[in-house]
């Protein structure tokens, strides 16, 4: 075994920047590569299998340059990687030295990490022979104790090693369960048996769902239907029918383009309705606005605004709105209507698109007599067994967490069953009985497992949530982390192929399958368990890697619940469907499940932030103890506040870890919802630790704070060198300082103190702006209070801070696409005065002029909106006419009349509270000020003007050109405000 104190791979060096381009290119972008295992079954936030696998052989390689590492592993190493038939040119010469091994090993672990190396048996051989080289003794044991989508463990078993996956959500569970035990265990066997069944189940089910589906009178097939759901106008005058549309574009392609258009109409006697056409434009124009936004409704007839509050009311009456309320002639009076049936005819591909048909609802009315009679049967029976239809409630959609991810239940939407048609609930019994069928015989029960894979799939595309794209394809409803309202949807039919149906579903499955079989070659051990009470014995595991939730940021449970209602039907008595400490909860572990929900309370105490803090350090505690004294660990963590980062490092700290190294990687893709305008981060930062041992020495509080800007400054030089930008660069930087403090038991100041880890990470926080400032705008401006004589001013400083906090890998530099910021920069408030504070900004008193803060963010305010701020009414058409007029001199001051016009901090601020406040000078024009000024002459295109200041400027000093470049560099490409400035320096004189 590896000597204790060596030193591994993960803590000498990591390819960063090849590892996260893979995840960027491969695994989180569309489409995803076909038998992908996150195609399994949907998970919320599951790890790459990417990283994955590149973190745990960083984890499990020792270091060929430490001097503990062993002589036969360097080796067996040489020899294993000589073997490689496809090892690139180079490696040979590099492996004669140790430090050639190194990076070697360096280049293994880039290479293997690609997608089309995961199942490469070379790959595979050598990476699972590396493995034992360096664990000589015994197959090193690997454990997850958040395992959820079960990345983690399954890379661990492509490796070679023994694995350890538990969670507590059940759909989790099951999920692990075919991934990390039934396939391995049955491989083929259970790709042949899944192909068979799924055939018998698809032909069944077409038939019985024939008359639900009908073919059109010229053969063509109707595969999907456009819903909406509809309200009453309220308005006394009018009582006409909204329909509740998003848009009204069918299809926008470049090449074809259909779309509704509304016509207002009246019959005898009746109140004014709204029918459909079905055009095809030849302008955007053309189309017609959508009727609902933001929960608003406006009537398409008399045009008044039904308000959300009416809009739920109405729609909850309903239910949800996803039915259509008949008469007892079979006529449509109300509920859910049609607005359009896409077709197929048969020997084309073409979508065809068409006005519903009476022959249409009939088809959903017969949907809706079916489910009556199967619930009628049902209470008949004394409601025996579960519901046919789920009857389990939905989440409140209020307070965190849960509440801030589901809207449904506002509307209605009261039962998992009351988002679903009809027709969908039909159907969907009718497979979950199939389902049930073959789970309930022995000899088929995991290909059931296996058939439940699919049958998530096709729940996820259709349910009354699933929504059209206008390229012609059905949106999965979790798009996002959430389960908010649609009022527009479409309906498909399962049984058909056009989009996810049996078949395509059951591909996706057997891809995986394909894929897992060719590469995995041992079976994982699934448990469900609590992470604070793990079933393994102290020091059993050798490999500790997991990623933790994050406070509420994603409401596991409910989220599964969507998936869960259905599984219990499926599969009945599944011993993982349940949750195992309260026999009275039909859904997923809420109260145990480790997220901050303050809605819930555990022994009396809320799920608030205190309470998950002190779970967050039991599971942390738990890791320790079944990690052998030699082990090793990782956690993967993404949180964006600063308080996230210090409750989940106190955590581990208490936990027994020292942390030893911090690798963020590109796992988040910078386009999805909560990266927009926001320091979001687009890595995740895997921090690498070890148990700290029982008689780890005291550390000298002097000594640790002069070490501190050292590792800071060579870490952030190191990222930065992989394109590790902004927030992520930040958060990055605190593992490596963490090691100072977390080797030592205690830290004492030198009269003899105990130093408390806050404390510590507010010289952290500093530290890492200080040395940010410093390299984006010098040693001096950066080190400057106060508007120190000849150093940039405090909101300088803050711009600077601010930019450089938000920017990411796509940056102008790189030839990345811009990220569009509409509104101003944002971060969340503890973040920019953590980081301000320590360097002598006062943040809030830049309330209005620099910033704006509201709900938890401060707001960098764009440069148009200090236009009224700097240059009063007359804005910069009257600045440029005074410096046309008569060039100012720079020894009078750029702006003699401008002062009383530029507001200090906020009128909110309290003034009185601060003694050293001069109001006279917070009204002096600062460099920043001069420079907006400059971009606003730019931007009213007042070039004469412009070359006036500029030239004044230079005059005046170096100070105004320093920074104008330097928040040219800051500001994300494609801004107006990159734009302005890069523009306004060409104009400068030379």
């Amino acid at each position: 075994m590896i000597p204790k104190h060596c030193k591994r791979l993960a803590e000498v060096d990591f390819p960063i920047a090849e590892v996260g381009n893979e995840v960027a290119t491969r695994e989180k972008k569309f489409p995803v590569p076909r038998g992908m295992p996150s195609t399994l079954h949907f998970w919320p936030a599951r790890r790459p299998i990417t990283s994955s696998r590149a973190m745990l052989l960083g984890l499990l390689l020792p270091d060929p340059a430490d001097d503990l590492c062993p002589q036969q592993f360097k080796q067996d190493a040489r020899t294993i990687l000589r073997a490689m038939k496809s090892r690139p040119t180079g490696w040979d010469a590099k492996l004669k030295t140790d430090q050639g091994l190194r990076r070697v090993l360096f280049d293994f672990i880039s290479n293997f990490a690609k997608w089309d190396n995961a199942a490469n048996p070379e790959y595979l051989r050598a990476g699972r022979s590396l493995i034992a080289a360096a664990h000589t003794n015994e197959t090193p044991l690997v454990t997850d104790t958040f395992a959820g989508g079960g990345s983690i463990p399954l890379e661990a078993l492509r490796l070679g090693c023994d694995t350890f996956a538990s969670d507590l959500n059940p759909v989790a569970c099951l999920i692990l369960k075919v991934m990390l035990e039934n396939i391995p265990r049955h491989g083929q066997k259970l790709s042949d048996d899944l192909r068979r069944v799924s055939a018998e189940i698809k032909a069944q089910t077409e038939r019985e769902l024939a008359d639900l589906y009908p073919k059109d009178a010229d053969g063509a097939t109707p595969i999907a239907y456009m819903w909406v759901r509809t309200v009453r106008c309220e308005s006394p005058n009018c009582g006409a029918e909204i329909p509740l549309m998003r848009s009204m574009w069918l299809c926008s392609k470049a090449n074809r383009k259909r779309a509704l258009r509304p016509v207002i109409a009246r019959a005898a006697g009746e109140t004014l309705r709204v029918d459909f056409q079905i055009f095809e434009p030849q302008d955007d124009k053309e189309v017609s606005a959508g009727t609902i936004r933001r929960a608003k409704a406006v009537c398409p007839c008399c045009r008044i605004t039904l308000p959300p509050p009416r809009v739920r009311a109405q729609i909850s009456e309903q239910r949800g709105g996803a039915d259509t309320v008949f008469d007892d002639n079979g006529n449509r009076i109300g509920g859910a209507r049609m607005t359009a049936v896409v077709t197929l005819k048969p020997g084309e591909r073409i979508r065809h698109y068409r006005l519903p048909t009476s022959a249409d609802y009939a088809a959903a009315r017969k949907a809706q007599a079916r489910i009556t009679a199967l619930l009628d049967d049902w209470e008949r029976g004394g409601k025996q067994g579960l519901c046919p239809v789920p009857d389990e409630p939905t989440p409140l959609g209020q307070g965190s967490g849960a509440g801030r991810a589901f809207s449904v239940h506002r509307y209605g939407m009261l039962e998992w069953g009351d988002l679903f048609t009809a027709r969908q609930k039909y159907a969907y019994i009718l497979l979950s009985n199939k389902i049930a069928d073959l789970y309930n015989d022995k000899e088929t029960r995991e290909v059931a497992e296996l058939m439940q894979m699919a049958f998530g799939k096709i729940v996820d595309f259709n349910s009354s949530l699933s929504t059209w794209r206008q390229s012609e394809d059905i949106r999965s409803l979790f798009g996002r982390y959430a389960i908010p309202m649609f009022f527009d949807f479409a309906e498909t039919n399962y049984a058909n192929e056009t989009y996810v149906g049996i078949d395509r579903a059951v591909n996706h499955v057997l891809r995986v399958v394909a894929h897992l079989e060719s590469s995995i070659q041992r079976e994982g051990i699934v448990h469900q368990s609590d992470a604070l009470n793990h079933p393994l014995p102290d020091q059993s595991a050798n490999v500790w890697f997991t990623d933790p939730p994050y406070y509420d940021s994603i409401p596991y449970a409910e989220l599964s619940d969507f998936f869960m209602a259905w599984m219990k039907r499926a599969l009945p008595s599944h011993p993982a469907l349940r949750d195992p400490f309260d026999n009275t909860n039909p859904l997923s572990p809420k109260f145990s499940e480790v997220v901050q929900d303050e809605t819930k309370e555990v022994n009396g105490q809320f799920k608030d932030r205190e309470w998950f803090e002190s779970s967050m350090a039991k599971a942390f505690a738990e890791g320790r103890r079944i990690l052998r004294d030699d082990g090793i660990g990782s956690v993967v963590f993404a949180h964006k506040t600063t308080e996230g980062w210090e409750a989940f490092l106190s955590g581990m700290i208490r936990g027994g870890w020292t942390i030893t190294a911090s690798w963020p990687i590109l796992t988040e893709s910078a386009t999805r919802l909560r990266a927009q305008d926001s320091a979001a981060l687009a890595t995740s930062v895997h921090l690498v630790c070890r148990p700290r041992a029982d008689d780890a020495p005291v550390g000298d509080w002097d000594a640790a704070l002069r070490e501190l800007p050292v590792r800071v400054g060579a870490w952030m030089e190191r990222l930065q060198r992989e394109g590790v930008r902004g927030a992520d660069l930040v958060f990055a930087c605190v593992g490596p300082a963490l090691e100072i403090f977390s080797r030592y038991s205690r830290v004492e100041t030198a009269a003899g103190d105990a130093v408390g880890l806050p404390e510590y990470l507010e010289r952290v926080w500093e530290t890492v702006g200080r040395v940010a400032l410093e390299r984006v705008l010098g040693a001096a401006e950066a080190r400057a209070r106060n508007g120190a004589l000849g150093a940039l001013e405090e909101d300088s400083r803050l711009t600077a801070l601010f930019l450089w906090t938000l920017q990411s890998g796509d940056s102008a530099e790189d030839g990345g696409s811009p990220t569009r910021y509409a509104a101003g920069y944002r971060l969340p408030y503890d973040v920019a005065r953590r980081f301000a504070q320590p360097l002598g900004i006062h943040l809030d008193e830049w309330q209005d002029r620099i910033v704006e803060i509201r709900k938890g963010e401060a707001r960098l305010l764009p440069v148009k909106e200090r236009a009224k701020a700097l240059l009063g009414d007359a804005g910069a058409d009257a600045l440029a006419d005074d410096l046309e007029a008569s060039p100012v001199s720079p020894q009078l001051g750029l702006f003699p009349d401008l002062p009383p016009e530029i507001r200090g901090r906020s009128r909110r601020a309290n003034r009185a509270a601060d003694a050293d406040f001069d109001p006279a000078a917070r009204r002096d024009a600062t460099t920043l000020d001069r420079v907006h000024a400059a971009m606003l002459l730019q931007r009213a295109g007042r070039s004469a003007a412009l070359r006036a200041l500029l030239a004044a400027e230079q005059e005046r000093g170096a100070g105004f050109m320093r920074l104008a470049n330097a928040l040219s560099a800051l500001y994300p490409r494609g801004s107006e405000e990159k734009r302005l400035l890069d523009a306004m320096l060409l104009a400068a004189p030379r």
